[in-house]
């Protein structure tokens, strides 16, 4: 029986940097919801940002935002994780040294950055359509730190391994998109905030199925009953699922087809 659909979204139900979901997916989740299966919404962005994407349907589906580090249903928060803001200043620190990149710190009100670069801004702001705040300096935000993140625009290689040496031993670092990196709270993840949503709607993990192709969707990957990792997903993480796709769209519609409910 399956009684809900987890999707990541950059790289999974958004492909090749886009931007605006295929209207079509729209339809799929109502049809799906008419059949008694949640769609749960599981990606990096801010949870306004993912409300924006899915804006049709906003108030028909369930959030997994930052993460894992925000978790809502109905309007209401299930869970929230917080990153320590002695680390978090100095994962700050670290970027200012690493200098080709640029800090996102996400709060519950707003993201916010220090950073200075005007095409930075402009993509935040323009092209991904965060609510962006801007401040002269990131230590002088008193809001608890729900996630941190480090754009490089040059990719993710150099600039993991620069933080992996640095801060793996006190937080998940992992790659979100082709161009991120994440902090992740600690005991915050996709895979623990989908659990707690699931626990609240009194629905077993193994009821669902999931979808992502990076290492912030792995914990997700794994709880589900049923899991796919995207045809184009980073090296290592079809071993995590159970079957691969290159469409979350082709599976929903097979589902719906086929009357496997």
């Amino acid at each position: 029986m399956i009684q809900y659909i987890a999707s990541d979204l950059d790289g999974t139900l958004l492909q090749n940097g886009a931007q605006a979901l295929d209207p079509k997916i729209f339809d799929l989740i109502l049809e799906l919801k008419k059949k008694g299966i949640l769609f749960i919404a599981a990606s990096g962005r801010p949870y306004s940002n993912i409300r924006l994407i899915f804006e049709p349907i906003k108030d028909e589906i369930a959030y997994v935002a930052e993460n894992g580090s925000l978790c809502v249903y109905n309007g209401k928060i299930i869970s929230r994780g917080h990153i320590e803001r002695e680390l978090g200043l100095r994962i700050i620190d670290a970027g200012r040294e690493y200098k080709n990149c640029h800090p996102l710190l996400s709060c519950e009100t707003h993201c916010i950055t220090d950073s200075a670069d005007e095409a930075y801004i402009r993509h935040i702001r323009e092209v991904v359509r965060y609510e962006l705040k801007t401040v002269p300096d990131l230590h002088d935000v008193r809001e608890p730190f729900l996630k941190l993140a480090m754009c490089d625009f040059d990719g993710t290689d150099k600039i993991m391994n620069y933080f992996r040496e640095r801060f793996a031993s006190e937080i998940k670092v992992v790659t979100s998109g082709n161009i991120w990196i994440d902090f992740i709270a600690p005991d915050a993840n996709k895979g623990t905030a989908l659990k707690a949503l699931l626990e609240h709607l009194q629905i077993s993990p193994k009821n669902g199925i999931a979808f992502g192709d990076q290492y912030n969707d792995v914990e997700m990957l794994e709880l589900a009953g049923t899991s796919y990792a995207m045809a184009n997903a980073a090296p290592g993480i079809a071993y995590y699922a159970d079957y691969v796709t290159c469409s979350v769209e082709e599976v929903l519609e097979d589902i719906l087809g086929t009357g496997f409910f």
